[in-house]
C-alpha cells in the first residue's frame, strides 16, 4: 500500500533518529466525501475543502504548503529525524485527515506537524499562529500535553524565523486530524495566502526556508536526537 511504502521509505533509511511526521496541507483537489470527525463520532466533516489562495500571485495553498514541507523535510534530515511524509507532491484529490493521521500514527511518530497557510475575508490579517488539540477524553487527552508544549516551542521558533506576527496558540476540538492522532500533534499557520504582502513573501523561496528553519528549530528543542541533546528538550521513542 502506498502509505506504508510511505513509512517504510522514511524508516528504511538507517541511522536515523526520532521520526517526525510531516502533513502537506490539502492536495491538488478538494474531497467533499466525510469522514467521523473522531473515533467512533457521529459527526462529520468533509475530508478537504482544498484551501485557500494566493489573493496576488493566485498560487494555490496545497503548492505552499507542500514547498515548505519539502525544505523542512530536507532540514530535519540533515539534523538526523527519520522523516515521514503525507505526500510528497501535488497530484490527485486530498486522502482526507484520518488517512493523514494515521500515517503519523503507524510511524509512531515523535510528532506530527501540519503544514497550512491561513485565509481570512479580511485581507488586512497577517501573522503566524500554531493550534493544537484540545482536550477531549479518549481522541486527544493523551497527547494533549506535549502538542500544548510543541506548540509553544515551534511557535515561538517560527515567528523569530520568520519576522512575523505573533498570533499565539490556539486549541482546537473541531479538527479531524489532531481527533485521530495517537501522537503529538500541531498545525502551523505560517501566514495568510489572503494577505497581499504575506502572499508574496510565502511564494518565495528565501521566506519558504527561513519557514523550514524556524519549524526545524522548535522540533529540536521538543524532540531530541543523539546530535541535540539540549536541556529541557522533550524526549519521545519514535
Amino acid at each position: 500500500m502506498i502509505v506504508e511504502g510511505l513509512i517504510a521509505a522514511a524508516l528504511g533509511a538507517g541511522g536515523c533518529g526520532p521520526t517526525i511526521a510531516i502533513d502537506p496541507g490539502h492536495d491538488l483537489r478538494a474531497n467533499t466525501s466525510t469522514e467521523p470527525i473522531g473515533p467512533g463520532s457521529r459527526r462529520r466533516k468533509i475530508k478537504d475543502g482544498g484551501g485557500t489562495r494566493g489573493v496576488v500571485t493566485g498560487t494555490p495553498e496545497h503548492r505552499v504548503n507542500l514547498q515548505i514541507s519539502l525544505l523542512l523535510r530536507d532540514e530535519l534530515q540533515d539534523r538526523g529525524y527519520c522523516v515521514v511524509m503525507t505526500r510528497t507532491e501535488s497530484s490527485g484529490r486530498s486522502i482526507g485527515n484520518v488517512a493523514r493521521a494515521r500515517i503519523a500514527n503507524r510511524a509512531h511518530a515523535a510528532l506530527f506537524v501540519r503544514i497550512h497557510a491561513d485565509g481570512s475575508t479580511n485581507r488586512s490579517q497577517h501573522g503566524t499562529s500554531m493550534l493544537y488539540p484540545a482536550s477531549h477524553k479518549g481522541w486527544t487527552d493523551d497527547v494533549l500535553p506535549e502538542s500544548k508544549t510543541a506548540a509553544r516551542l515551534l511557535q515561538r521558533s517560527l515567528v523569530k524565523a520568520l519576522g512575523s506576527r505573533d498570533l499565539g496558540t490556539v486549541q482546537r476540538s473541531d479538527l479531524t486530524g489532531f481527533n485521530w492522532s495517537d501522537v503529538p500533534v500541531v498545525l502551523a499557520e505560517v501566514g495568510f495566502l489572503t494577505n497581499p504582502s504575506e502572499d508574496r513573501r510565502l511564494n518565495t523561496h528565501a521566506y519558504q526556508r527561513r519557514a523550514a528553519q524556524g519549524l526545524a528549530d522548535g522540533i529540536a528543542r521538543t524532540v531530541k536526537t543523539a546530535s541535540n541533546d539540549s536541556p529541557g528538550a522533550t524526549v519521545r521513542s519514535p
